[in-house]
Formats: C-alpha cells, sequence, structure tokens
C-alpha cells in the first residue's frame, strides 16, 4: 500500500507536494516563498525558526494560515560567512556548537559531537517557540536532513511528532542521502512520502534544471511525491550568504523561484492528471484516525 492509498486514494494517483525549504534562513528567501506561495505552484513551506529572518516569516505565516507551514529543525549552518545557531542559550545546549556558539557546518561534525539530550531539548525549543509565536505548523521537516545524522537523533524526530500530533517528514531517498539505513530506521507506524525529489548539482552545472523540473512533472508516478525546491533572489544578501557554495547557491535558488513561481507552469500539473495535496490534508487525516 502506498501512501496515497494510506491517505484514501487510488493507488495511480498521483498527489504531490511542491514544498520551499529554507524559509526565514534571510530576506530574499521570505520574499521569494511568498511570492511563489501566492504567484505559483507552491503550496507548502517550512520555516528556520534559529535564523534572523523568522520573525519576517512568522508574521506571514500567522497572517497567512491558508499557507501549508511547517518547521524546518534547525542543527547545522553550511554557510562560510553566514552563521546562526540555536535558539537555546548555549550554556544549555554546549554539544551542539563549535568554539564561536554556531551550528556545525556539516552533519558529520554533529554526529561527532552532539549528544541527544542538547538534540532533543533544542528541536523541541524550536517548535515550542513557532508555537508560542502563534503559528499552527502542519508538519515538521529538518534542514540539510540532519536528524538522520544518527538513528538517535532519528527517533528523537520521530517522537516530536507522535508528541505535537504533527506528521514528519521521512523519506528513504532522503535518509540514503544522509547514510541513514531505511531497513533498520523505518518502523511500521511511520508515515513515508514514497518519492522525494530534489535539484542535484549535476543538473544545475550544465543549466538543466528547468528541465529536470518539467520532467519530474511529466514522469509523476503514482503515490505521493515530493518535490524540495529553495526559492530566493540572486541578489547581493543571497550572494553573500551562500558565496563559495554554488550548491544550492545563489543562483539555484533564482532558478527554483522562477520556475515554481510562474503560474503557467500550473497547466502542466492539469495536463499530468497532478492533484496537489498539502501537509495539513495530511495532518488532519492523521488526527482523524483515517490513516
Amino acid at each position: 500500500m502506498n501512501s496515497a492509498q494510506r491517505l484514501g486514494f487510488s493507488k495511480g494517483t498521483k498527489l504531490l507536494i511542491i514544498h520551499a525549504d529554507d524559509a526565514g534562513l534571510s530576506h530574499s528567501e521570505n520574499r521569494a516563498t511568498i511570492q511563489s506561495l501566492e504567484q505559483g505552484i507552491v503550496n507548502s513551506y517550512s520555516i528556520m525558526v534559529p535564523c534572523p529572518w523568522f520573525y519576517e516569516m512568522a508574521v506571514f505565516a500567522k497572517n497567512n494560515p491558508q499557507f501549508d507551514n511547517g518547521i524546518h529543525l534547525t542543527l547545522t549552518c553550511e554557510w562560510e560567512n553566514y552563521k546562526f545557531g540555536p535558539v537555546l542559550p548555549v550554556s544549555e545546549v554546549p554539544s551542539l556548537v563549535d568554539e564561536n556558539g554556531h551550528f556545525y557546518k556539516k552533519r558529520e561534525q554533529l554526529r561527532e559531537n552532539a549528544s541527544v539530550e542538547d538534540v532533543k531539548n533544542e528541536l523541541e525549543a524550536q517548535i515550542e517557540k513557532a508555537i508560542k509565536f502563534g503559528l499552527n505548523p502542519t508538519h515538521i521537516d529538518s534542514h540539510m536532513y540532519s536528524v538522520g545524522a544518527s538513528p538517535e537523533f532519528f527517533d528523537i524526530y520521530r517522537e516530536l511528532g507522535k508528541k505535537y500530533k504533527l506528521p514528519v517528514l521521512i523519506n528513504e531517498q532522503l535518509m540514503k542521502i544522509v547514510g541513514l539505513n531505511s531497513e533498520v530506521n523505518i518502523k511500521q507506524e511511520d508515515f513515508l512520502i514514497d518519492r522525494a525529489y530534489f535539484g542535484e548539482f549535476e543538473y544545475f552545472k550544465t543549466g538543466k534544471l528547468n528541465d529536470f523540473y518539467d520532467s519530474i512533472l511529466e514522469k509523476l508516478t503514482g503515490g505521493l511525491n515530493l518535490i524540495l525546491i529553495h526559492p530566493a533572489f540572486d541578489d547581493n544578501e543571497m550572494k553573500g550568504i551562500t558565496v563559495n557554495h554554488p550548491n544550492f547557491g545563489s543562483e539555484w535558488r533564482q532558478i527554483d523561484f522562477d520556475f515554481f513561481a510562474n503560474e503557467e507552469n500550473k497547466s502542466k500539473l492539469k495536463e499530468n492528471s497532478i492533484e496537489l495535496i498539502t501537509w495539513n490534508d495530511i495532518r488532519k487525516a492523521y488526527n482523524d484516525g483515517s490513516n
């Protein structure tokens, strides 16, 4: 039984979430995310609570509950000259930060240094901060899928979903990318995204990201599908944040925005019999007990 069937659809139904990661990262990211939601075919996004521009995006989320939004649980910061750290005082989660009090750049550093207790406390604090702000998150997911840095962190991730009655993004492809054994770490009760799609550097390097996104829509198969994108503008702010990091960098994010904020691409959904679904739809199904 695929996830479409678990949600009450036929096996062949092509369900799709078009999801924007990294809201709250920057003003540029926020502006592009908002325009993608209002003008394009993006129908879901998630917010990075520890980031400097969280407040702006949280105000938007609070004032626009019609848009599906989740919490992009954050334990790493990959950028060279742009840094952020935990929402909790560093003294309370010392194993999550480097000598300057910032999140580690890589999942491997997180795995080697972070304690399970500090990970649990910080992730819960991020969710609590969003809720206390007045947000009503539809799901939780993870920046760089860092919750998959270890099986223990992944268990925390799953348990937080249960505690807050929120679906969590669990997908075999993402687990494979971060080196987490899906055969061991997927539980029978887990709700899975059947297929997750995200741009790869080779497509960007050869100028074929748009072709790649087109092919996803044309070849989408039955089940619950997810396209992960990172819309932002190729402006000075994002160039500064993503300096020396072309992978998911400023230029890449502009391409994501241009494709998915283009209203003309709505016709491609209809042409390919694709039905958009949101995390909120999934949350309601689960909380109603219909899964």
